[in-house]
């Protein structure tokens, strides 16, 4: 196999030389991980590296930074991290307090302290506050930053741990409260407990003072499953437990019961996403799913009486239909009332739906922020106590987020959102413009991005380009401090490409950058290249690309698939431009 030949060899041995890579705590392992550490630092590392360290350390220490909040019951609960407490502090406070410029904070937990105490390199990983009395908690805590987590009941009147409670030794999973006494354990903990994955592959309902390895399954699954949950559905009139199975990534299984286990399974596809609240159900099909006589479109939200569908009843209400730039973002209830988020042409909207019998009642936000990177969350942790406030987060590229509280009950045009805090301005963004721009792809699929730099450029500007493209999540420009202030500040710009394999545009968008597409996400990123030469912004040489996750594996196959042709250097733009090159990676 030459290095330009990308075909797959078929029935190849099991013999890569690097498979001791995955062992990921083995000393060979993490002394193989040093030594490239070392080398980056002693390639890239020195004094103006110190200093950018330093420079973007102050930002992300500074006191004035939002504190970003969940209530639960009559308090708002942080976590915060600084210099001072890098591991973190678990704190609480009131509404009332949080609205002020300085709120004064009721400490919790001190992670750097428990961390010091018990010699542990104990990293945050949330809590399960009892919803009931809220007299108590669930910590998880995890070495290092573990998948594997610990779990430590913590009393919130002696603000100290419980000796004999629900404790957890360390494994993949989570618990979920029934009653102050009684929790629904969803752990990989035990002989036979994981399936392939790791994570659990049963529900077992956990009693305090038994012993968790002993608690009775009343729900389980085959280990090839990815695992399974459990929860208690507060906003129902009677109890009632939702059994959620996962047996694949972008598959769902959901089914209703009581404390002896699941009763039945709710009729629907696996692969799409579904809430309910009450007595009402809004499901959002992957695909197009014909039911009742009627094809509802993929990426469609629909929403009926929960008791009806179970009953047998289909007539679905449509709530949001899709189009070919026009796709759902997100989907919530809060105090029954569902709210959505979609995205036209990479702009955000924002709607409100009161279920009815006979019809939905709608109700456009439009108090909510048009512009930028906006997003709707409830305040409160639980269904059960949503009220109708929602929190706002709002951005753009050069505008720092801020957070605001909006109430839905307070109709139009008296209700408006009420700035809550701001982030500082972390960056001089004077002389920048925002722009929206778009390419054109190898199979004339329009590729858009988003350009943000001097008004005027002079054809060689350094450009910051990245993008994801992955598992169908958006990604949107926002107000990157690192960015601004090692390169916006000092004359660069940056762009950020939507390329498929991302949601921005749906399921659609979606799937053509999935398995057999995914090379599609690569010439979409090469052709926004190109698109910033051919419009004069810069040259190939002036790009650098970078991602994470699987952004980082997107510019691992840009290294991979047109560098190594090109140059050794990464001259994406002059490759993507060139059209015998494209065939070739066909």
């Amino acid at each position: 196999m030459t290095a330009f030949d990308f075909r797959p060899t078929l029935n190849a041995p099991d013999d890569d030389p690097y498979l001791w890579l995955e062992d990921v705590e083995g000393e060979r392992a993490l002394d193989w991980a040093a030594s490239q550490s070392a080398r980056t630092l002693e390639h890239f590392g020195g004094t103006q590296f110190e200093r950018d360290h330093n420079t973007l350390t102050a930002i992300f220490d500074r006191p004035d930074k939002i504190p970003l909040i969940t209530r639960r019951g009559q308090y708002l609960y942080n976590f915060w991290r600084d210099a001072g407490n890098p591991r973190g502090l678990w704190r609480r406070t009131t509404l009332a307090a949080y609205m002020k410029a300085d709120p004064q904070w009721e400490l919790l937990l001190d992670l750097d302290a428990l961390a010091a105490s018990d010699e542990e390199d104990w990293i945050w990983g949330g809590a399960y506050l009892e919803p009931e009395k809220r007299e108590r908690a669930v910590l998880r805590l995890s070495r290092g930053g573990s998948d594997g987590v610990v779990h430590r009941e913590f009393d919130l009147g002696s603000l100290s741990f419980v000796a004999d409670g629900f404790n957890l030794p360390e494994a993949k999973g989570g618990i979920s409260w029934l009653d102050p006494d009684t929790l629904l354990l969803s752990s990989a903990l035990g002989d036979g407990m994981a399936t392939r994955s790791g994570y659990a592959r049963t529900v077992r309902l956990w009693k305090r003072g038994a012993d968790p390895l002993t608690a009775p399954a009343i729900f389980e699954t085959g280990s090839e499953s990815l695992g399974v949950s459990g929860y208690l559905d507060r906003t129902a009139e009677s109890e009632r437990l939702w059994f959620i199975e996962k047996p694949a990534f972008f598959g769902v299984i959901g089914r209703i019961g009581d404390r002896s286990g699941p009763k039945m399974k709710i009729d629907l596809p696996r692969d799409a996403r579904w809430d309910s609240f009450g007595d009402w159900l809004a499901v959002k099909p992957r695909k197009p799913w014909t039911v009742g006589g009627t094809t509802h479109a993929a990426d469609a939200l629909i929403g009926i009486s929960l008791s009806s569908f179970i009953a047998g009843g289909r007539g679905f209400v449509t709530v949001f239909e899709p189009g070919d730039r026009r796709a759902l973002q997100s989907f919530f209830w809060n105090n029954g009332k569902l709210i959505i988020s979609y995205l036209v042409n990479l702009v955000p909207r924002f709607e409100m739906f009161t279920p009815e019998r006979q019809e939905w009642t709608r109700r456009a936000l439009d108090a909510v922020p048009a512009e930028g990177t906006v997003h709707l969350s409830s305040l409160d942790a639980g269904h059960h106590e949503t009220n109708g406030e929602v929190l706002i987060s709002a951005q753009d590229p050069i505008t720092p987020p801020q957070l605001l509280l909006f109430d839905l009950n307070v109709p139009p045009p008296l209700g408006a959102p009420v700035i809550l805090k701001r982030n500082p301005e972390t960056f001089d963004a004077s002389g920048l413009v925002v722009t929206r721009h778009e390419a054109v792809s190898t199979d004339g699929e329009m590729i858009p991005y988003t350009q943000v730099g001097p008004a005027n450029g002079n054809g060689d500007a350094p450009v910051h380009l990245t993008a994801y493209g992955g598992f169908g999540i958006s990604l949107l420009p926002y107000y990157n401090s690192s960015i601004g202030k090692l390169w916006l500040e000092r004359g660069g710009t940056c762009v950020v490409a939507n390329i498929r394999g991302g949601g921005e545009f749906g399921t659609r968008w979606h799937e053509a950058g999935r398995r057999e597409g995914k090379r599609l996400t690569h010439y979409d990123f090469a052709a926004v290249a190109a698109d910033l030469v051919r419009r004069g912004i810069t040259r190939s040489r002036r790009i650098a690309a970078e991602g994470g996750s699987n952004g980082g594996l997107l510019i691992a196959n840009m290294l991979t698939r047109f560098s190594a042709r090109c140059s050794a250097q990464f001259r994406l733009s002059t490759c993507a431009a060139t059209p015998s090159f494209w065939r070739s990676r066909d």
